[in-house]
């Protein structure tokens, strides 16, 4: 069944007009008249719907059922991700929304190659929440993950309470896995570095704040690759898999 985020109030037996760029999606994939949709507004829960009409502008529903079901992690999990090249952060953004990450802080690493104005930085924040709607669509989550605005890494270290984050690296003497075995589901960050990791000073820095700076083993990830990983081994060591 399509689903799609609603920005909009929903209840059972309201008829509702659809956000344009929803009502494209619908008119685009040819759904009809009586066709059923599941719709969610990112307050819990979603919503069985039924398309009354249709077209190119607009397309409204009747609400029929709720449907309360969650699929969300057992705990609060944030990635901290710095900046990397390209595309990459489009596809660890999405991945990261499937795994069930619940927050997503881009950084500005002094090794990131990429380097955003302000008017750039605003069209890849809109682009990314995007992504975003998109990627919670498609995976069968019900909340939309909550996306920072991008900051200077240096400064969101020495802004936050460090304690509950952890900074990856390969120079740590202790494994994520370890570290996760023995220690219960908990609200947690994961920093990760950009192309060439964290710098020396950042590193410093996060662990005189007090993060916890740990390994995912004696290989060395990609950046768009050891956000997931990590994600992938706090959700099998806390029940989130």
């Amino acid at each position: 069944m399509p689903r799609f985020y609603c920005s909009l109030p929903l209840s059972v037996g309201a008829i509702v007009d659809l956000p344009s760029d929803t009502a494209h999606h619908i008119f685009v994939l040819r759904l009809n008249v009586g066709d059923r949709v599941e719709l969610f507004n990112s307050e819990g829960g979603s919503y069985l719907a039924t398309l009354t009409a249709i077209s190119k502008k607009q397309v409204n529903a009747e609400v029929k059922l709720f449907l309360p079901e969650e699929v969300e992690l057992p705990f609060h999990l944030s990635l901290a991700q710095a900046l990397p090249e390209g595309s990459k952060m489009d596809w660890i953004i999405e991945k990261a929304i499937e795994l069930g990450v619940n927050h997503i802080q881009p950084l500005a690493a002094q090794r990131s190659v990429v380097k955003l104005n302000q008017e750039r930085a605003e069209k890849k924040m809109a682009h990314w929440r995007g992504v975003i709607q998109s990627a919670t669509e498609q995976c069968g989550r019900k909340r939309l993950a909550h996306l920072a605005e991008l900051i200077d890494a240096q400064k969101w270290m020495t802004q936050q309470d460090m304690h509950k984050r952890i900074l990856l690296s390969p120079r740590a003497n202790q494994s994520l896995t370890d570290w996760a075995k023995h220690h219960p589901a908990q609200t947690l960050t994961i920093a990760i570095g950009p192309e060439g990791g964290f710098s020396e000073q950042e590193e410093q820095l996060a662990v005189n704040q007090g993060a916890l700076m740990l390994s995912l083993g004696p290989r060395v990830l990609r950046t768009e690759t050891a956000g997931l990983a990590a994600i992938s081994v706090i959700s099998a060591a806390w029940g989130g898999i």
